[in-house]
């Protein structure tokens, strides 16, 4: 057995190398680590020597293919077992699954012995109508049909008239047809490349299916149709509004089978075929593939729709932090009032309070001099604005204070903000505090590190995406769990101010030694190395491989404890600070000490140039962040909302979600505006995700404003490369200098504010 285990493995390592066109070691080695308990980042950054340097990408795609290769020897295995135990497993039969390289080709290889509840056929054959079917399809010259068929009638068995007969024995050549192999794969090619879903309203549904009018009568070759359409079409069914068939041409699906089994010879029996055909295909065979073909376009649909919001959330979770800083946070409302907090470095709240600066209090005086004081008393250095109801009114407000110019005003996308607030992780974080105070302090923590606040909530609650909630969940959230894994561990973390949270992702760590982490830190007081790591509980050697790498203790005394250079390659580095009768902080501080080291010479049986290399890399830049700098971003001055718009308006504006038909642009007015793909620049066109990002900064131009639908259409076409020139369209369509309302801006001060504008959209 364990040769055979063997053989299957040499099988399965081939095919991967084969597909991935990898080499063969490559992608044994690959399975091997993460069968003794490796995480990909891991073996990303700290085995290039094993893996051939293969990245997170090729790693998990291995990862995926060997599960799969293992679950279809699973369902072999018990095919065989069950073929066996019925009796039927001949050499040939047994040669055919074992030679099935698709779950299709494998259930196809079953579906004739699979136990069935009783069918039409199994009722024919219970009345020993089986050898009648058997002649009639082999359809030879010789067989007298009237004769043959009299032979069969049978009362006693139920067959009392010659129609009984032929009708049972259709029924059994029917379900031989819908389950003979060959039909099924040109019948699955067949939907595949020539099939149409076909979506028509249910009558009386038009009104109250408005939103999928689209879809009311519909005709698209499934080759064709973009998963974002699938999606909706199932959706709709679903919420009853159309029906939905997918099928190919029926005449044509038909004229196949018929080739396939018709046989010059006895007219007689071969109309009895081409009936039992026709049947078998309506009623069994059409009904099978249409569930098959549902199934499968479901999963590429699915499969291209997670890997939009995965890209996404990647893009949210990698946006760049201000860093360090003491914020002042206001969650922006009208009748409720402002949500205030200040927070430390550290994102520690120090205070909290409620301004009313917006309608229909107007408390304008009373607000604009308790943030003056905030800002004065906490010394806060950046102010962050929630991007929900009453923010640009809030913003405004805030603008018009004139504060230090040292002090930032940011506005921060809050999508989630309400979802965290309300939830386990922030009830423990603030069980003091009320769901406004909570919003508010995660709105501010957003700004100074997002993937450090984003990583508490949801994926699915943070705004992008499409048809998330349609998809398969598992594989969703396998693939966001994979994506945000891979976020924080690309980015490192900080072991003494982590949450429990950011911890539990990090590579070889979960919920429970996260918590371990954070308990131990809560009773003895910050780390002061990794090696203090060994004396958490439950935190054994493995884990402590798995995940010291990307664990960072600032202020260490070992300053490699601040770098991603993995403990296991502490001892290399200190050798070459030796062989330069120099210490490692010289290393890290030194360029020319650096340059005169040549890595040929501490390359052995363990470690190899593409560590060494990384080792260099992380020297020059210990514990560098992977993050872009920041840089601060205005919406334009003078367009709060959707009524200030008009056509040929060229506004600024941060991309919010990237979808497979465009993207979704947020310009200030609480309404994002929909770039089309065809309303893109060309270079957007072919594949909008591998080039707008979530988060980017953009220019467009309004092309169309629906207020009453709340819709804005938006174009790209002509600002591949974007500047700003300072200038909005007013409501009349003609072009104004901008002004802070209420106050006369001085000259410097304005041209400092182009200056920065230019440079942020001239990327």
């Amino acid at each position: 057995m364990e040769k055979v285990i063997d053989k299957m493995m040499d099988k399965n390592v081939a095919k991967i190398a084969q597909e991935l066109n990898i080499s063969t070691r490559q992608a044994e080695a690959t399975i091997t680590l993460l069968d003794e308990g490796s995480t990909v980042p891991f073996i990303s950054r700290y085995r290039k020597e094993m893996t051939g340097s293969l990245d997170e990408v090729a790693i998990t795609a291995i990862r995926d293919r060997i599960n799969q290769l293992r679950e279809l020897e699973k369902r072999r295995e018990s095919i065989l077992a069950s073929l066996k135990e019925m009796g039927k497993l001949t050499e040939e039969l047994e040669r055919q699954v074992n030679e099935a390289e698709t779950m299709s080709k494998l259930e196809d290889i079953y579906l004739p012995y699979k136990p069935k509840r009783r069918t039409r056929a199994t009722i024919a054959k219970e009345k020993g109508l089986e050898p009648l079917a058997e002649i009639i399809f082999a359809q030879a010259a010789e067989t007298d049909m009237l004769t043959t068929v009299l032979s069969f009638i049978n009362e006693e068995k139920g067959v009392k008239t010659i129609e009984e007969a032929l009708a049972g024995a259709r029924d059994i050549i029917a379900e031989k047809v819908s389950e003979d192999q060959t039909a099924r794969a040109e019948m699955r090619q067949l939907f595949t490349e020539s099939g149409k879903f076909k979506a028509k309203v249910i009558a009386g549904k038009e009104e109250e299916g408005q939103k999928y009018k689209d879809y009311f009568d519909l005709e698209e070759n499934i080759a064709d149709a973009p998963s974002h359409r699938i999606l909706a079409m199932r959706r709709a069914e679903k919420e009853g509004i159309i029906s939905l068939e997918i099928a190919p041409d029926e005449e044509l699906a038909i004229f196949r089978l018929n080739q396939l089994f018709l046989k010059d010879g006895n007219e007689a029996c071969t109309e009895q075929v081409t009936l039992a055909i026709k049947d078998g295909y309506k009623r069994l065979l059409a009904p099978s593939m249409e569930t098959e073909i549902r199934l499968m376009t479901k999963q590429k649909a699915d499969e291209e729709a997670i890997k939009v919001f995965t890209d996404n959330v990647r893009q949210l979770l990698l946006a760049s932090p201000l860093g360090e800083k003491r914020v002042l946070a206001l969650d922006p409302g009208f009748r409720t009032g402002c949500k205030v907090v200040c927070l430390d470095q550290n994102g520690k709240l120090l205070h909290h309070d409620v301004i009313y600066p917006n309608e229909p209090q107007r408390k304008t005086k009373e607000a604009g001099d308790l943030i003056k004081k905030l800002c004065e008393i906490y010394e806060i250095q950046a102010i962050a604005i929630g991007n929900g109801t009453a923010s640009r009114e809030t913003e405004t407000f805030v603008r018009a204070l004139q504060l230090p110019k040292n002090i930032q005003i940011v506005m921060v996308n809050e999508s989630g903000a309400s979802v965290y607030s309300a939830s386990a992780v922030a009830r423990e974080e603030f069980p003091d505090y009320d769901v406004t105070v909570r919003g508010a302090v995660s709105i501010g923590r957003r700004l100074m590190d997002p993937l450090a606040e984003l990583v508490k909530i949801d994926p699915k609650s943070i705004g992008v995406g499409q048809y998330q909630h349609d998809v398969d969940q598992t594989a969703l959230k396998n693939s966001l769990d994979d994506t945000v894994i891979s976020c924080v561990n690309l980015v490192g973390v900080e072991v003494n101010t982590a949450s429990k949270e950011l911890l539990m992702y990090v590579s070889g760590l979960g919920p429970t030694l996260a918590q371990n982490i954070v308990d131990y830190r809560n009773l003895y007081g910050a780390f002061k190395s990794r090696e203090d790591l060994k004396k958490v509980p439950k935190l054994g050697a493995k884990t402590f491989e798995q995940c010291a790498g990307f664990l960072r203790i600032r202020n260490a005394q070992n300053p490699l404890d601040t770098s991603a250079v993995h403990p296991e390659s502490y001892e290399v580095v200190e050798k070459m600070a030796q062989d330069l009768q120099a210490t490692v902080k010289d290393l890290m501080t030194s360029a020319e000490l650096r340059q005169r080291i040549n890595l040929q010479k501490y390359v052995n049986e363990k470690i190899g140039l593409p560590t060494l290399q990384d080792i260099m890399q992380e020297l020059a830049k210990p514990g560098r962040d992977p993050r872009e700098q920041f840089e601060f971003f205005s919406f334009a001055d003078g367009v709060e909302k959707i009524e200030d718009l008009r056509v040929g308006m060229k506004l600024p504006g941060i991309v919010t979600n990237v979808t497979d038909f465009g993207a979704f642009v947020d310009i200030g007015v609480h309404q994002d505006g929909l770039v089309h793909i065809s309303q893109m620049s060309d270079k957007y066109i072919a594949h909008p995700n591998e080039v707008l990002k979530v988060q980017q900064k953009v220019m467009v131009t309004v092309l169309e404003v629906d207020v009453a639908r709340k819709r804005i259409s938006l174009g790209m076409k002509g600002d591949a490369t974007p500047k700003v020139s300072g200038k909005v369209q007013d409501k009349k369509g003609d072009s104004k200098d901008n002004k802070r309302k209420g106050k006369e801006v001085e000259e410097e001060d304005m041209q400092a504010k182009l200056q920065k504008l230019k440079a942020l959209f001239a990327k």
